[in-house]
């Protein structure tokens, strides 16, 4: 099944593939080649090699056979169409489907999925491949895109892992709300965190976090389990973490303040431009102090603090 849309609405159509029972996602983004400039990494591929989208994107999901794909088409398009209810524009939006082979599947989004120098110091590549570091203080973390939740490539992400790396200074505890792919947690424990907790409220967002953990050793101890945002959870920690959408980051305010020590860090993003407002305003509201903004193409990514009894 194959959903034609735009860049700000992949992810959110990757979950509504996911969730009706998806195998695996392959996105191909126009964005995510646009973002690929020869030599600003270092030349980790010819970027003349990779097939890529002019324009849009597309998300392609795999459906076993034991799905009964005509039922779940129509709830599909509805769902992709309803995304413009959250001011997501999915357009066009067109939902078509085609038979495969297993084999096909399997080696047909790899061809989509090199390594990514995403930040000054973080490299995703997926599981597959043997890539070393090339400089000096570059991380790698590796995926298996065959469990898609991201690649670890869009801005989304990007902004979250510029934000981690900007507040992390070693030994904090950490929540990862909406964790997905589980790549913030592994870029978390490449960058010092001590002890994190990943939350997904989709079974499985957390199997495919657990696989991806699995890959990266130095994310061995990390707890990935369903949960409803910090729904339950009282247990106070030095950074919360959400790279979700904005109409779902309000509800998760408060339980960021309750679950922040003093001082500690609440990095959100998955908020397009427009949005940006309403988040900030909610957060203010409730006492945290706003440090940065920041920004990548039409998403914003927000670094906000819980004050300390001093300020």
């Amino acid at each position: 099944m194959s959903v034609l849309t735009t860049n700000e609405a992949v992810e959110a159509v990757s979950n509504i593939l996911q969730e009706a029972g998806a195998s695996g996602v392959k996105i191909d983004d126009a964005a995510d080649f646009a973002n690929l400039k020869p030599g600003k990494y270092g030349e980790i591929v010819d970027l003349a090699t990779i097939p890529h989208r002019t324009e849009g994107a597309e998300i392609t999901a795999y459906y076993p056979e034991t799905v009964f794909v005509p039922e779940i088409l129509p709830t599909i398009r509805q769902r992709v169409s309803d995304l413009e209810k959250f001011g997501l524009d999915a357009t066009p939006g067109t939902v078509t489907t085609q038979a495969v082979d297993d084999e096909s599947w399997a080696t047909a989004w790899q061809k989509y999925y090199h390594p990514v120098r995403v930040t000054r110091y973080l490299t995703v590549t997926p599981s597959w491949e043997d890539y070393a570091p090339v400089q000096s203080g570059e991380n790698v973390i590796r995926l298996d895109p065959g469990m898609a939740f991201g690649t670890g490539t869009h801005p989304t992400t990007r902004l979250s892992m510029t934000a981690l790396e900007m507040v992390v200074r070693g030994g904090e505890s950490m929540y990862d709300v909406g964790t997905g792919s589980g790549v913030l947690s592994i870029a978390a424990k490449l960058m010092g965190v001590d002890k994190i907790t990943a939350f997904d409220l989709d079974e499985v967002a957390v199997r495919s976090a657990k696989t991806n953990l699995d890959l990266n050793p130095v994310a061995k101890d990390v707890v990935a389990k369903p949960n409803n945002l910090l729904n339950g959870i009282h247990q106070p920690v030095d950074l919360v973490v959400a790279n979700i959408l904005a109409e779902i980051i309000l509800p998760l305010v408060p339980q960021a303040w309750e679950n922040l020590t003093p001082g500690g860090y609440f990095l959100t993003s998955g908020i397009i431009a427009d949005k940006l407002t309403s988040v900030v305003e909610a957060q203010e509201k409730q006492g945290f102090i706003i440090d940065n903004i920041l920004q990548m193409k039409d998403w914003r990514g927000v670094i906000a603090h819980k004050p300390t009894e001093d300020e």
